[in-house]
């Protein structure tokens, strides 16, 4: 249980990968919950949760779904609230068993301790009958996972940015939530009997990459760690840090794990992450060329967030200050966002554009948590 002493992100629009949830971008769940298209979102949402290994997030929602075209609790915790993606509504009952809130349900849940077996949804409908005021005020917090396993995703465009520049890092994150990955040279990832990172660093990437991997003779220097966020969160908070811990599956103890890591690595390392709109924080910060660093610009699963407006802008931002990037003061734009074209819409591609040049390069594909990650770029 956790005891809290205090009481990301860009928000949907545009066409979501697939149809599949977890990566919000119909703008109509952005309105009341309407239980039949709510119903249909959460089993698309659980059929991505099998497919990205949450057997009980999977057996909820494919339940809770039910429920809701039956008239049972569901349809009274969500109506007339705004849930624009059922991993809020997972998220709401995932923060009441971690406060202690739901101790048969708990039981169910890893994340407290639980253990994986039985039926979840006999205790879990328990809840939103018996506790739907409280559930109901949950789902007007933010869903939020800052998700670390992007971090390996992203690492071999970061080395390769430093290896061909031979300059320190200027990083500047794109919907950085609490900026977890702005800290990602301070984890550890290891495959095969190679590693890159700070052995004692407390998070582990073990088995980072599926293959070969990037360059790991790297030495990295990071000279500013920025970021930008509509709705931030501060990793020295409690309730933040909760947020965090809530919007994790409940039964993917290694995201968790690693996700409190990350956070204590936070502590010790600084980081700066703005409370404004993506397009304008990048026009005052790409304004100073940094010379003598190299300036990579990234994101991870942000593009679904963004209208086709903001991402248009964002190209053409990012554009405008290539050409006028110098081999003393280049830029690069490293990217983990998904493949418009997977046939499931789960696989993400990372995509590499530098100057001077604007050479755009794929360098890695992986599922939206990350590791393990297929590299495909320089080794």
């Amino acid at each position: 249980m956790i005891n809290v002493q205090d009481h990301g992100s860009e928000r949907p629009a545009g066409k979501p990968p697939s149809g599949l949830e977890g990566f919000p971008g119909d703008p109509a769940r952005a309105r009341d919950a309407e239980p039949v298209s709510l119903a249909a979102s959460m089993r698309r949402q659980a059929a991505a949760c099998r497919t990205l290994g949450s057997p009980l997030y999977a057996r909820l929602l494919e339940a809770a779904a039910q429920d809701l075209g039956a008239d049972g609790p569901t349809r009274e915790v969500v109506a007339g609230k705004v849930v624009d993606t059922p991993l809020r509504f997972m998220a709401a009952l995932h923060r009441l068993v971690l406060t202690g809130g739901a101790p048969d349900l708990a039981r169910h849940y890893p994340s407290a301790g639980g253990q994986a077996g039985g039926d979840p949804w006999p205790p879990f409908r328990r809840v939103l009958a018996e506790r739907r005021d409280e559930i109901r005020a949950l789902l007007d917090l933010p869903c939020q996972t800052n998700e670390v396993g992007r971090s390996a995703a992203l690492l071999g465009g970061f080395l390769v940015v430093a290896r061909e520049t031979g300059l320190p890092l200027a990083l500047a994150e794109i919907g950085a939530s609490a900026g977890l990955n702005l800290r990602w040279d301070r984890y550890r990832y290891e495959t095969a009997g190679s590693a890159w990172g700070d052995p004692a660093s407390p998070v582990v990437f073990a088995d980072a990459f599926a293959g070969t991997h990037p360059p790991f003779d790297v030495r990295v220097k990071v000279r500013e760690r920025l970021g930008c966020d509509r709705a931030p969160l501060d990793p020295a908070s409690a309730r933040d840090r909760l947020t965090l811990l809530s919007s994790v599956w409940a039964d993917q103890v290694e995201r968790i794990r690693r996700l409190e890591a990350a956070l204590g690595v936070a502590a010790r390392v600084r980081a700066v992450v703005e409370r404004t709109e993506a397009t304008e924080w990048l026009v005052r910060r790409l304004a100073d060329t940094r010379p003598g660093n190299a300036t990579v610009v990234f994101h991870s699963i942000v593009e679904v967030y963004l209208s086709a407006e903001q991402r248009g802008r964002i190209s053409e931002l990012l554009e405008d200050a290539g050409a006028r990037a110098t081999r003393t003061a280049p830029l690069a734009w490293l990217r983990f966002e998904h493949a418009w074209d997977s046939p499931l819409g789960l696989e993400c591609e990372v995509t590499l554009t530098t100057w001077p040049g604007g050479e755009r390069r794929v360098l890695a594909t992986a599922l939206p948590h990350g590791p393990p990650v297929r590299w495909v770029g320089p080794t």
